[in-house]
């Protein structure tokens, strides 16, 4: 599985519609509205890179009202289970 990170700038005014529209494209598994210099944040999950070119560039970028994305692709996902295994030396407390 691919996860990529979206950073989708929008018009000021159509931030819950263009946030509505990006959820319901097939492969955005969440769309978040944040604080900072972009307005929303999407995480696309694919299971063969070619499908980030359809999702991110055919997709979300033409959804009326982004003016710009930026996409980091994630080499790996680390998450608080996964950081308690890997310091885990496997000695009874």
């Amino acid at each position: 599985m691919l996860t990529a990170i979206v950073l989708i700038d929008t018009e000021a005014n159509q931030i819950p519609e263009v946030a509505a529209a990006v959820a319901e494209i097939e492969g955005v598994s969440e769309v978040y509205s944040v604080t900072g210099e972009v307005d929303l944040i999407a995480l696309v999950r694919v299971r063969e890179h070619d499908q980030l070119a359809e999702v991110i560039a055919d997709q979300v970028s033409k959804v009326d009202g982004v003016l710009h994305t930026q996409t980091y692709i994630a080499f790996r996902a680390y998450s608080k289970h996964d950081l308690e295994q890997a310091f885990d030396l496997g000695l009874d407390d």
